[in-house]
């Protein structure tokens, strides 16, 4: 019987990468154990560390929450239902893209119950002069047909319009159409067209008791409405794929905390809150709450804090030595547009896109940029918001620290999605 050189050779292959296959799987499964055995550097922070054979198990649950895969489901509300008027509603988004998910809301319930044309808004910074087109940050395309059939829109207000005739009207965040009709409206009548301004007496994403047509509105404004445009959108794909590279270990998984230095010293940041919990957490307490609920030191950070502050950040390295800010994953050819122009609206920009993307989400500080990144986090299945605290003990379960919008399912949010 002759012998088929074809199948010799065929099974000489499929041997090869077997054994292959297999002094890769020994190698990945023990070097992962070797740099969790204690007597490594870890064990200078931790003087108990103790190797845990089913640890990697455990962790797993680190990193995923138990909600189901949510859809869309607010109903988009049809122009005809409301009376058109003449008027034109302008406005201005400001102080970063967790503000403008707000702004950019409200100014849509309030044109759709006025019958009025909502003119595109222009983007202002923080600093005077700031001033950006909406197209230079949001894809306008995307904005104008999610708004098809709901309010007219139009990009410039026109030419025979005199902005100086324009009244300037104050509204709360999440504004109501009681509001409207009684504060805005006889203005509006009055003047024919208006300058809204958002103002936000408390940072307030709850659900509201009925959901009716502002509810549909809002969440189509909130989560359906904003794109970033192109350039933006491709340079935070890359750096989420960069921090996904480089959790190798943790199947391309990472963690990005809401860290900013100069925001620890202002006044929301010192004391504790009306519960008598703390707001803000620095950088060596969100290292101890990290590794008390089960985080190993090769975890992927990433910090919203722009630029590495040595005296502030470095006692979180000592932990998760992987931590990173924008300016070690940035793309170098994109440094000088969006890292070293001093636009801090951009680096804004890219702190929320990302922390809406990472695997789990620890707002280290409270405020509205916690609050509207959980709720991008709802509308894509990302519930692994972890709110941290001080843990007396050695240890803790990551489900006690889920954050309150998640666990109670009270966000906003959970309005539009279902």
């Amino acid at each position: 019987m002759g012998v088929d050189l074809r199948q010799v050779v065929a099974g000489v292959l499929t041997l090869t990468m077997f054994v292959m296959l297999g002094n890769m799987i020994k190698r990945d499964h023990f070097d992962s154990l070797q740099e969790k055995l204690p007597g490594g550097t870890e064990d200078t922070n931790f003087e108990n560390a103790k190797f845990d054979a089913t640890h990697v198990t455990k962790n797993l649950g680190l990193w995923k929450g138990d909600e189901d895969d949510l859809k869309p489901c607010w109903i988009k509300p049809s122009e005809v239902d409301v009376e058109q008027t003449e008027g034109f509603i302008i406005f201005a988004l400001t102080n970063g893209p967790e503000y403008h998910i707000s702004q950019i809301a409200d100014a849509v319930i309030v044109a759709r119950n006025l019958g009025a044309t909502l003119v595109i808004p222009d983007i202002r910074g923080s600093q005077p002069g700031d001033k950006w087109n909406f197209e230079d940050i949001y894809d306008v395309d995307v904005f104008m047909k999610s708004m098809e059939g709901v309010v007219r829109v139009v990009r410039n207000l026109p030419a025979h319009i005199s902005t100086r005739n324009i009244a300037a009207v104050k509204v709360p965040n999440r504004v109501t159409e009681d509001y409207i009709a009684e504060h805005v409206e006889p203005i509006y009548r009055m003047k024919g067209s208006i300058r809204l301004a958002t103002y936000f007496p408390s940072i307030n994403m709850r659900k509201a008791g009925e959901k009716g047509d502002t509810d549909s509105v809002a969440c189509l404004a909130m989560f359906g409405s904003l794109d970033l445009q192109p350039e933006m959108h491709e340079l935070v794909d890359s750096m989420v794929e960069r921090l996904r590279t480089l959790s190798r270990k943790s199947d391309g998984q990472f963690i990005a905390v809401d860290l900013r230095v100069q925001m620890l010293d202002k006044k929301g940041c010192q004391g504790n809150d009306n519960d008598g919990e703390k707001s803000c957490y620095n950088a060596q307490e969100i290292a101890v709450f990290l590794r008390k609920i089960g985080f190993e030191k090769d975890t992927t950070v990433y910090l919203t804090e722009s630029r590495w502050d040595s005296s502030s950040l470095d006692s979180l390295k000592d932990l998760f030595p992987k931590t990173y800010t924008k300016e070690t994953i940035m793309p170098a050819d994109k440094k000088t547009k969006f890292l070293d122009s001093q636009d801090s609206e951009f680096e804004k920009l890219i702190d929320f896109y990302i922390s809406s993307q990472s695997d789990v989400f620890v707002p280290a500080i409270s405020g509205l940029f916690y609050a509207n990144v959980v709720g991008k986090r709802i509308g894509s299945g990302k519930t692994q918001i972890l709110v941290p605290a001080d843990i007396s003990g050695s240890s803790a379960s990551a489900s006690n620290f889920l954050s309150p919008y998640v666990s109670k399912k009270n966000h906003f949010a959970y309005s539009c999605y279902c």
